[in-house]
């Protein structure tokens, strides 16, 4: 029977939660890394952890430092800025000993999964993107912008209907009560869930992300696919499409949906 199991692992004085497959009839076949987006953290890819392990893959799905049942360091402790969050990551693929991988990203802050793959191609067999920011023409979503305004921003990111206001928005679900319930945890625990994603937002640096994807691009081989939720308030399917005629050139293939469970396109 496929079993999916929750660990943590502390690396460098900080705890990260993820989630890992077991497949029935395990095989020796590169794993999968499954990287979230903002406020959806690994439960959102329960469903397909289970599908790739019936496949006899191993697949990991981290939480993102400050974000679902992963550790949320102060700012002294954690820059939350792109390269920290880059250099955390690739603190976790060596703690767990995965050197070569399959890599699905998806939503804000997966575009520093992007990165990530850009900076580091040799480890990546394959790369999966389910609406990511994939150009400088991204601006951050205003409902996002807010969070990092003064005394504004800490207010807000301190309700937990946040979290229904921003998935629902951004995926075009109606997401059930009982995920919702899933999402809201960590903000319900402390004030330490709102105060990380204040920090993430004030240094997402976006443009400056988008230029390093876009130039990303003109070096990259390695095959890609696109899948892109057609419904997405936030993110054009222009850009996608224009990378997608590119296929010759950079290995992409792109596929579009109109819609899909409510645990995959979230913001």
């Amino acid at each position: 029977m496929t079993q999916i199991e929750s660990k943590t692992i502390e690396i460098q004085q900080q705890q990260w939660f993820y989630r890992q497959t077991h497949p029935r009839n395990e095989s020796t076949d590169t794993p999968v890394v499954l990287l979230h987006g903002l406020l959806a953290h690994s439960y959102s890819w329960r469903i397909l952890l289970e599908d790739i392990a019936e496949t006899g893959v191993t697949a990991y799905a981290p939480d993102w430092l400050g974000e679902g049942a992963s550790g949320k360091p102060s700012t002294r402790e954690f820059a939350y800025t792109p390269d920290a969050y880059i250099a955390a990551l690739e603190q976790f693929l060596e703690a767990l000993n995965i050197s070569r991988f399959h890599l699905v990203v998806q939503g804000f802050v997966g575009s520093m999964g992007l990165q990530y793959a850009f900076r580091h191609p040799e480890q990546i067999e394959r790369l999966v993107i389910l609406n990511t920011p994939l150009s400088s023409s991204v601006r951050l979503p205003w409902l996002m912008r807010q969070w990092a305004f003064p005394l504004m921003g800490e207010m807000l990111t301190q309700d937990p209907l946040l979290v229904d206001r921003t998935l629902e928005k951004g995926s075009g679900y109606v997401i059930s009560d009982q995920n919702l319930g899933m999402y809201r945890q960590p903000f319900l625990k402390n004030s330490q869930a709102g105060r990380s994603l204040v920090a993430t937002i004030k240094n997402l640096n976006l443009p400056e992300a988008m230029k390093e994807i876009e130039a990303g691009w003109k070096e990259w081989d390695k095959p890609t696919q696109i899948i892109w939720g057609m419904g997405d308030p936030w993110l054009s399917a222009d850009v996608p499409e224009a990378l997608a005629k590119e296929n010759k050139k950079y290995n992409i293939s792109c596929n579009y949906c109109d819609s899909g469970p409510e645990d995959v396109f979230f913001c």
